[in-house]
């Protein structure tokens, strides 16, 4: 009897250390990916490094006509089952292209928005180009009652949604986007294009674009569908410091070119002069930082840039602080500064590698 309790439990032992080693067979690369998860401000900001295939390509053959075909592929391709649901709410924003004093292209931009958690996220595809990127964990559902937890946890596993949840980012070519909220816009989309939604068509864009132009031309392939009916337009630049805007309007895309060595967006819509906003301080926020610009010759020190992003960012009637986090992007030397809340005694530095 001793004998055969011993087998069974040499077998059962057997069995567990099978099935242990299968697992992490299944979830090495996402147990790599959020080993490398940290909190850098304590307001609510994390880095993390995303090791392996995302998937991205797969979904660019399908793509997603609504938030609940986005979260059952997430889901299913990276989750490894564990649902998913986005978040959407209204934000303001505003973005600008500038150089700095040695002539560098900088990309500058503030996420004005309700409380949300934020991650720095670094990712280099097998089929794209490497990036980094800012995602709202507001988007999967974290809260400030609801963090990513320390270390490798269960908790953290929907960080792993991250590359499809960029809310602006730069990649290895030099290539910088940004979305921001506007009040409207007029779309047709065509039946026999694949549809993307608000923050898919950044990823697009920091995984396929080598410059402004690829951008805009990967962009006219795809249809798109704002998630949470958030309407947005996009600020993007490459490291030759071309820069437009793309916007959804009059049933297209459209290119809103500058005559400058320097743009800034907000939240109205640009194209064609409307200049149609929201009827808060977009336009306020939008002529600072062309005074700002102007004024100091399009060459700013990281000095002015900081403290532009910081007085631009929007405060409610109550005196409520929106700005969530401020990033900026150089395109020439693929290096830059992130920081949370207005905290200037807290500005992280990261390289592109």
């Amino acid at each position: 009897m001793k004998k055969k309790l011993k087998i069974s439990l040499i077998l059962v032992l057997s069995l567990l250390a099978l099935i242990t080693m299968m697992l992490f067979v299944l979830f090495i690369n996402e147990l790599k990916t959020l080993k490398t998860l940290q909190q850098i401000d304590d307001y609510g900001m994390y880095r993390m490094t995303y090791y392996g295939d995302y998937g991205f390509d797969d979904f660019l053959e399908q793509g997603a006509v609504s938030d609940k075909d986005i979260e059952e592929f997430v889901t299913k391709r990276l989750l490894k089952g564990i649902p998913i649901k986005f978040n959407v709410t209204d934000s303001g924003c505003t973005a600008f292209v500038t150089r700095n004093k040695n002539g560098d292209i900088i990309f500058a931009r503030n996420f004005d928005f309700m409380y949300a958690p934020s991650m720095q996220l670094f990712t280099n595809p097998p089929n794209g180009y490497a990036s980094v990127s800012t995602v709202n964990l507001s988007f999967a559902g974290y809260s400030e009652d609801n963090l990513p937890a320390k270390g490798v946890h269960f908790d953290n596993f929907l960080t792993l949604a991250a590359p499809y949840l960029p809310f602006d980012g730069m990649n290895e070519k030099g290539v910088a986007i940004a979305l921001l909220a506007v009040p409207e816009v007029q779309i047709r989309n065509d039946e026999n294009k694949i549809t993307l939604n608000t923050t898919t068509v950044i990823r697009l864009v920091l995984d396929k674009a080598s410059n402004v132009d690829e951008a805009i031309e990967l962009l006219k392939g795809y249809n798109i569908y704002f998630s949470g009916d958030i309407y947005c337009h996009y600020l993007i630049a490459d490291r030759t410091g071309r820069s437009v805007i793309v916007e959804y309007y009059d049933n297209g895309l459209q290119v809103v070119e500058t005559d400058k060595e320097y743009q800034a967006a907000s939240n109205f819509v640009a194209y064609n002069g409307l200049n149609i906003g929201e009827g808060y301080t977009e336009f306020d926020r939008y002529d600072k930082v062309i005074n700002k610009i102007e004024d100091r010759n399009n060459s700013l020190n990281m000095d002015d840039v900081i403290s532009l992003l910081n007085d631009v960012g929007v405060y409610e009637e109550d005196g409520f602080d929106k700005l969530q986090w401020s990033v900026i992007y150089n395109l020439s030397s693929m290096s830059g500064k992130i920081w949370a809340h207005r905290n200037k005694n807290n500005i992280i530095d990261f390289e592109l590698k």
